[in-house]
């Protein structure tokens, strides 16, 4: 008989699960691809010690040689940076790595998939995933659309997020949510933040100030029976925040670089987040360093006052 293998659960996590302690859920593609080499593992650590300075402890999720990884040690973080040939894990992609023994880095909702089977509430990443431009898309004649859409839709979590990457088509992307069911909530903002951007232009339609009203919303959400996730979405703060009219000329000349060198698929993201930090002359990576560090301050204030009550 076939037997699945076990996750790998760090003690650090195994001892705050047991202990109901505040736990807040990481993703490994912002280290695996999201960010280059030593940026990256300084930028996971520094999360990491964010969410411990706050009195809750870290869950970086990953599958390192086909074990699913919940929480990562230090050389762990560092093989996820520095590996070359790693992929994307999304909710598709679990059996051929446990299968074939592949490492690689969790998505959004791959990350939420795991965190949610280990009876983890509260996720802390920069920007989901949603609807692509129609010109970032290489059929360009139909959407592309992220599977974090529809992990949001079906797994009861509480999401912290700088709103969607900005290289997406946001407006389509607040519609699908509100097609699925996804509350979206301004966290100290009424409007939906454009990721390195405070403001986008796009209305939120629930606005919070403190961490106890996110966890109130999502007792009385879940008490209902209904089974999307919460998605709290952050400004970035003030300091490495970039004028959207900055970040829209970027996207829209990496959008054009993209066509020319017939990128498409999984690969369209990362070469896009590269091509906007090379035209904004790095602000945008120090935008992006920023939010993550901040959403993961945030998350980890939520996830202790829920304090075991979601």
């Amino acid at each position: 008989m076939f037997e699945f293998p076990q996750f790998h659960i760090l003690d650090e996590v195994k001892l705050a699960l047991e202990q109901q302690k505040p736990l807040v859920a990481l993703e490994s593609t912002v280290i695996t691809h999201g960010l280059p080499f030593p940026v990256n593992v300084k930028l996971a650590q520094d999360m990491e010690n964010v969410i411990r300075r706050n009195w809750a402890v870290p869950a970086t999720i990953c599958v390192l040689d086909g074990v699913i990884q919940v929480g990562t040690n230090k050389d762990q973080l560092a093989r996820l940076s520095s590996e070359e040939g790693l992929l994307k894990i999304s909710l598709r992609d679990f059996a051929v790595a446990i299968q074939q023994k592949k490492s690689r880095g969790t998505t959004v909702a791959g990350t939420m998939f795991i965190a949610s089977k280990m009876g983890i509430k509260v996720f802390a990443t920069g920007g989901i995933g949603g609807v692509h431009r129609r010109e970032s898309d290489a059929a360009a004649n139909s959407y592309d659309i992220s599977t974090d859409l529809y992990a949001l839709s079906n797994i009861p979590m509480i999401i912290v997020c700088a709103g969607a990457k900005a290289i997406l088509d946001l407006p389509a992307t607040l519609e699908i949510m509100e097609t699925l069911g996804i509350p979206v909530i301004g966290y100290q903002t009424d409007e939906f933040p454009a990721f390195y951007s405070r403001s986008s232009g796009l209305k939120v339609p629930i606005s919070v100030e403190n961490p106890r009203e996110i966890v109130d919303l999502a007792r009385y959400h879940w008490g209902l029976g209904l089974k999307s996730a919460i998605l709290v979405t952050v400004p970035p703060p003030k300091d490495v925040a970039l004028p959207i009219e900055v970040v829209d000329r970027a996207i829209e000349q990496a959008i054009k670089e993209a066509k020319a060198n017939h990128i498409h698929g999984q690969k369209v993201t990362p070469f896009l987040l590269e091509k906007v930090n090379e035209h904004t002359q790095g602000k945008s990576m120090e935008a992006n360093l920023g939010l993550l560090r901040n959403n993961a301050y945030i998350a980890s204030l939520i996830s202790k006052e829920a304090n075991g009550q979601l």
